[in-house]
């Protein structure tokens, strides 16, 4: 093979469908799969029965020979797909995206024939998670049925789906001081407005699923011995305890807390704005001192990412 004449785009020029085939591949750095979290979602049938339901999306899918490229393939509305009922044995059948170009495989007319379709693999293993080789598909779901059975349920069907290129989006908010503010005696309680001001508010993309947090508080002034824990929140959600346990010091020094979680976004939480904030307290009767003041400074960083829902 050589060189695909003429290259995107030369006016005048004839352009094989192959060149835009690459294109696709190219633009999606060879990647495959649906385009974002939501897409071709496999579920059952609003009354069950023996079939599932594909929703609305889109997705990618490479082709099995090189040169060949990617096809873009698009779903809209609620698209049924009937699935064999079982005898006396179970059966697991992986459902994927498939396109059966006549060009590289098969005999389908494209001016007659559905060349990208639902396509349904039998009687595969009960942990089959990818098409079989030399098929230019993508998975979006096993469907595992138990014996004589003839209803499938949303509990039967395991996503397989992938985001071909998900996304991520990293952002870094600073506080830069704060007012001197020792932490308070009480023991076993979580003091939510210590240290003071240490919040900060964020815009969640309204793609994202999950985050991963990471909070640290520098130069916290700490003298004695202290067994102090350290946890930050977001809408809620409680995240993990750092601790700090100090000995007995007679001086002042300077110490650091790093705080790091992972956060779900529910579906009415993507595109809205967020608040984090830190809380502090004792675990014992430790009568050491720490505090916050203008040399303390907190840094958060939130790493958005996109999955599948």
């Amino acid at each position: 093979m050589t060189l695909i004449q003429p290259p995107l785009m030369v006016t005048g020029g004839i352009h094989p469908a192959r060149a835009l085939r690459m294109m696709i591949r190219d633009l999606s750095s060879g990647s495959q799969g649906i385009t974002e979290g939501g897409d071709l979602k496999v579920r059952a049938t609003p009354t069950p029965g023996p079939g599932v339901r594909v929703g609305n999306g889109s997705a990618i899918i490479r082709g099995n020979v090189f040169g060949q490229g990617s096809y873009t393939q698009y779903n809209s509305g609620d698209h049924p797909v009937p699935i064999a009922p079982t005898g006396a044995t179970g059966r697991s059948d992986l459902l994927c995206l498939r396109v059966e170009d006549p060009e590289y495989e098969g005999n389908r007319n494209p001016a007659a024939d559905d060349i990208g379709y639902f396509h349904v693999i039998p009687g595969v293993s009960a942990t089959t998670t990818t098409v079989p080789p030399g098929m230019t598909a993508i998975p979006l779901a096993r469907i595992t049925q138990p014996p004589n059975c003839q209803t499938i349920t949303d509990a039967m069907i395991t996503d397989l789906r992938r985001i071909a290129n998900p996304r991520s989006e990293h952002r870094v908010c600073t506080i830069g001081g704060f007012g001197y503010a020792p932490i308070g005696d009480e023991v076993g309680v979580w003091q939510e407005n210590w240290p003071s001001g240490a919040r900060v508010s964020f815009d969640v993309p309204y793609w994202a699923t999950q985050a991963s947090v990471i909070t640290s508080l520098h130069g916290l002034r700490v003298s004695g011995s202290v067994f102090i824990g350290f946890r930050q929140t977001i809408a809620g959600v409680i995240g993990n305890e750092a601790q700090m346990d100090t000995d007995s010091v007679s001086y002042v020094s300077r110490n650091d807390i790093t705080m790091v979680d992972q956060f779900w976004w529910r579906p009415e939480q993507r595109g809205t704005t967020q608040t984090l904030t830190v809380q502090a307290g004792r675990y014992d009767h430790s009568k050491g001192s720490i505090d916050v003041n203008g040399n303390t400074t907190m840094v958060t960083t939130v790493n958005f990412t996109e999955g599948i829902y």
